[in-house]
């Protein structure tokens, strides 16, 4: 066999050979062009005869607080219909007069608003979707607003949730009309997939209801529960579609959010607090703020990263989850991927 000559496709085969995942896609680039793409290994290991294509849907999990919610909140914000620094309570009747009132949307941003640490929705409010946002609004703070930075799908789950009340839309149509579609992602979506866009959906994990790998159903247990979209997963895409939103923050086009959104999220808004945060970004693993390498990981096995400084972003889009839990052999794939994607 001829030795592959691009070393993200070398490093990303090879993973894929040892079991990592399934398959694999990728794209690297800068603010003009994509420098590097493709896909490796098979769709599904059931299926040998499918490879994953450049084309391939994943699920990108938490990607979709990048996507959706942080894009979506940049657009309010650039319209100057959401004050990041204004208690909750202040505006939202929803939030005033429980333990979130006093938060801002900066410190859910953060993840410093001291929200419970996980979801677990159906186990502490039941099926029912309102009853859902009521339990989730009213739930007592672990810690007072700003004293820690703590990791946790609540605070897209809210930020979504607020977006709704301000425009008085569903987030779906949020994130297609104010962001997807003035950046041309066209095959970018909330779902559960349609039959036809179904064939090109990376599988992810096995589910005992159905007896089969989730495939084009969103894997979150969570935003099942809540119809399969909302602020913490639910969007399926392409690499090809996240590489024109990564474009977009280092050469914005008309439309979408602003340069001085994406200017003031990728710094450090934390303080001292560690770990350091943007808004929603965070510096990749294996770099320090000054070296202006943000990313942002999802569940299932994806990835993206964008640098202003050196002018580059790159996107991985795996469906790990098919095969394993275990986030490690991904984790050190993903820290060579970084190295080679921003010298």
């Amino acid at each position: 066999m001829a030795q592959r000559s691009d070393p993200f496709e070398r490093l990303l085969d090879e993973a894929a050979r040892a079991g990592t995942y399934p398959g694999a896609a990728w794209a690297v680039g800068d603010a003009r062009a994509t420098l590097s793409s493709g896909a490796v290994g098979l769709l599904d290991p059931a299926r040998p005869g499918a490879p994953t294509r450049p084309d391939t849907l994943f699920d990108v999990a938490s990607l979709t607080k990048i996507l959706a919610v942080w894009a979506v909140v940049g657009t309010l914000v650039d319209a100057g219909k959401l004050d990041l620094t204004a208690p909750l309570g202040s505006y939202w009747h929803e939030a005033a007069g429980r333990p979130l009132a006093g938060a801002t949307a900066h410190h859910l941003l953060t993840h410093t608003a001291g929200l419970p640490l996980r979801a677990n929705l159906r186990h502490l409010y039941g099926p029912d979707p309102q009853d859902v946002r009521e339990g989730v609004l009213a739930e007592p703070l672990r810690h007072r607003p700003g004293e820690a930075v703590a990791y946790t799908d609540r605070a897209a789950l809210i930020l979504g949730y607020l977006a709704e009340h301000l425009t008085r839309q569903p987030l779906t149509r949020l994130a297609g009309d104010r962001v997807w579609t003035p950046l041309a992602m066209t095959e970018t979506r909330y779902g559960p997939m349609p039959a036809g866009a179904r064939e090109r959906c990376a599988p992810t994990e096995y589910d005992e209801e159905s007896g089969a790998p989730l495939r084009g159903t969103v894997h979150d247990f969570s935003t099942r529960l809540l119809g399969g979209a909302c602020g913490i997963a639910g969007v399926f895409t392409t690499t090809a579609d996240v590489g024109r939103f990564l474009r977009h923050l280092l050469d914005p086009v008309p439309g979408g959010f602003s340069a001085e959104w994406t200017a003031a999220s990728l710094r450090v808004r934390t303080g001292r607090l560690l770990p350091p945060r943007g808004l929603f970004w965070h510096p990749a693993p294996g770099t320090e703020p000054a070296d202006d390498v943000w990313a942002h990981f999802g569940f299932t096995g994806t990835a993206l990263w964008v640098s202003p400084t050196r002018g580059r972003w790159a996107v991985l889009l795996t469906n790990r989850l098919r095969l394993t839990r275990d986030p490690g052999p991904l984790a050190r794939v993903r820290d060579v991927f970084r190295a080679l994607a921003f010298p």
